[in-house]
């Protein structure tokens, strides 16, 4: 019987050809764009800790946190890549369980500010599972939707997609987390369009979505969250109580001007002013310091990530790919367009943080976490064809 014998100036010349479509393959735009926003958001959080007056390097600083998050985020990006992303497809249902577990958990055991339940103290980490949430609803959508393509036409697979995202969103409003919960809502929609659900039916939903919004505000809302959505009207009739916020907010980005103060310079930080502006503010914050060109800079990189995140599923040879980035481009969308929007006052407050740029390690880990998983379907997709 012969042996199969390879030599190992073929196998070393298969590994360089392997590296050198692996390399051919993999986004390098979109992993620059992200390391952009993500120094960007670490630049903030410099400038935060600076102005607070803390020292840079402690280990309770933001800046130092920061730091720990994007170290881990790089980890979880690369670990992500790595692994092949058609397991995803495989646990998806599991999956969609643990998150539910996840976001079961909070409630039980989280913590938060004025009677909330938000996070998880894990070891000196306080982690956010419904961040993680977001991530993972998107894998299970996009297994859900990939496994229906082309049957999407009728009401039974849209309202199928929507019961997936009942619970979830469910147990967030349960917290109370508002924000996020319209996040759920916002990939669901984003997913079902891209994926090429019939625009009729979509119609309907939108419909039945709006005419609920009565109901919501009623008997779901707590007053505060009233209270939020209302003030960006007119923040002026209530200046020092729930306008407040929006009013600082909009005299920190007003007063940076086309270059901005400098970074560590921004007065309303300096003098207390400005509340959150490490988390869900920080974009008043930039404004501030960075002025008018550093704005248009984060604008012009966030559009041309979700740029790079919709060409990777359009080059996907699975409809599992499509719509993964279809919720991935969705999600970090609209949160960037709330979250800029309610900064300067065209959207109502809602808790939405900015991805890469707000300091909070749940937000930026979930994000690298689905790049990854995009990156992966990259470098696997040419593999198919060798």
């Amino acid at each position: 019987m012969g042996v199969l014998r390879i030599e190992p100036a073929r196998a070393q010349t298969w590994a360089a050809r392997s590296l050198e479509a692996i390399w051919r393959t993999y986004d390098l735009q979109l992993t620059i764009y992200a390391l952009l926003l993500a120094a960007i958001g670490l630049a903030m959080a410099y400038s935060n800790s600076v102005e607070s007056g803390a020292v840079v390097l402690e280990s309770d600083s933001t800046f130092v946190r920061g730091l720990m998050w994007a170290g881990l985020a790089v980890v979880v990006f690369v670990l992500a890549t790595a692994f092949d992303y058609s397991w995803f497809r495989t646990f998806a249902w599991p999956l969609y369980f643990v998150n539910l577990g996840l976001l079961g958990a909070t409630l039980v055991i989280g913590d938060g500010v004025g009677g909330v339940a938000r996070w998880v103290a894990i070891g000196p980490f306080q982690v956010q599972f419904s961040e993680i949430a977001k991530i993972l609803m998107i894998i299970v959508l996009a297994n859900y939707l990939g496994g229906r393509q082309g049957r999407l036409n009728g009401p039974l697979g849209i309202l199928g997609a929507c019961l997936l995202v009942a619970p979830p969103t469910a147990l967030v409003l349960l917290q109370p987390d508002l924000g996020t919960s319209l996040v759920f809502v916002a990939i669901l929609a984003g997913m079902l369009f891209l994926t090429g659900a019939s625009l009729r039916w979509l119609g309907v939903l939108a419909a039945v979505a709006i005419a609920v919004v009565p109901i919501a505000w009623t008997y779901v809302l707590k007053d505060y969250q009233k209270q939020r959505l209302i003030s960006f009207l007119y923040p002026q009739a209530d200046p020092q109580g729930s306008g407040y916020q929006l009013l600082q907010s909009q005299i920190s980005v007003g007063s940076g001007g086309l270059v901005g103060k400098g970074l560590t310079n921004g007065t309303q930080d300096r003098g207390n002013f400005l509340p959150v502006q490490t988390t869900d503010f920080v974009f008043a914050k930039l404004g501030e310091e960075l002025g008018f060109i550093g704005a248009i800079v984060v604008f012009l990189l966030f559009t041309v990530l979700i740029w790079r995140i919709l060409v990777a599923g359009w080059r996907a040879k699975d409809p599992f790919g499509l719509a993964m980035a279809a919720g991935l481009a969705s999600m970090i969308l609209f949160q960037f367009v709330v979250n800029v929007g309610m900064v300067i006052g065209v959207m109502p407050i809602t808790g939405i943080p900015l991805p890469f740029v707000t300091h909070g390690g749940a937000s930026l880990i979930s994000v690298a976490f689905g790049l990854g998983i995009l990156q992966s379907m990259n470098i696997r997709q040419t593999r198919a064809e060798w």
